[in-house]
């Protein structure tokens, strides 16, 4: 069993650093040491929360992920990654403030890769948390594992950036997709089942679900309710 818990970054800052250590163990078998993400401002940022999953045996970080809301304290990861690239993000982005913001910082360990935790349960939970938030769209530069996930829960591919939506980033070698679901308040284009779930979980932050993955069922623990 893990769980996945939520609070605001500034409120746990050892929660924080344990988040930090994990993601980038995980960065480094991929032979990444410089991704924006992985930068540790947003630790002392006030519009920044985290989902940490935990192992309930010996609370070891196993994976994790970001909401941080758009303001103008600290640049969004996106637009430090591929605002050099392609100018669009940052009138996109005005477009959008102050009820934007970017999931970011997803990941999760070897020991639980395989059972969808990055690619499926945690981005469901990183919207209904965004959702909470009061934010009415979500920004993301997605790995190619988690476009599909993405897509499922509401995402579009973001066509009007890059080379419709796909850049080369953080790698030369490496592929990611810049996708954006600008109707957070309905989900509409997320599939009827999973918007569903997400709608639960914004009705029930805190519960204990067990949940079909890719390597069978896992059961995660759910505590995604914050202070905003």
């Amino acid at each position: 069993m893990v769980r996945f818990r939520a609070f605001k970054a500034t409120d746990d800052e050892a929660s924080c650093l344990k988040f930090i250590e994990g993601h980038r163990r995980v960065l480094e078998i991929f032979g990444i040491t410089m991704i924006t993400s992985a930068k540790h401002e947003w630790v002392h940022h006030d519009n920044t929360y985290v989902i940490i999953v935990e192992s309930l045996d010996d609370g070891r970080a196993l994976g994790g992920a970001r909401i941080q809301i758009a303001d103008e304290h600290l640049a969004l990861p996106i637009e430090s990654a591929i605002g050099k690239l392609d100018e669009n993000i940052y009138k996109q982005l005005d477009e959008r403030k102050p009820l934007t913001g970017e999931l970011c910082g997803l990941w999760n360990s070897k020991e639980i890769a395989g059972f969808g935790v990055g690619s499926i349960f945690l981005i469901r939970a990183a919207v209904a948390l965004a959702y909470s938030l009061n934010l009415t769209s979500l920004f993301a530069l997605c790995a190619p594992a988690t476009v599909r996930g993405g897509k499922k829960t509401g995402f579009d591919i973001n066509i009007k950036l890059g080379n419709n939506g796909q850049f080369y980033y953080p790698k030369l070698d490496l592929i990611a997709t810049a996708v954006i679901v600008d109707n957070l308040r309905t989900l509409e284009k997320a599939e009827p089942a999973i918007r569903d779930l997400v709608f639960d979980l914004i009705n029930n932050p805190v519960q204990l679900r067990k949940e079909t993955s890719p390597k069978g069922d896992i059961e995660i623990k759910y505590e995604l309710k914050v202070t905003v």
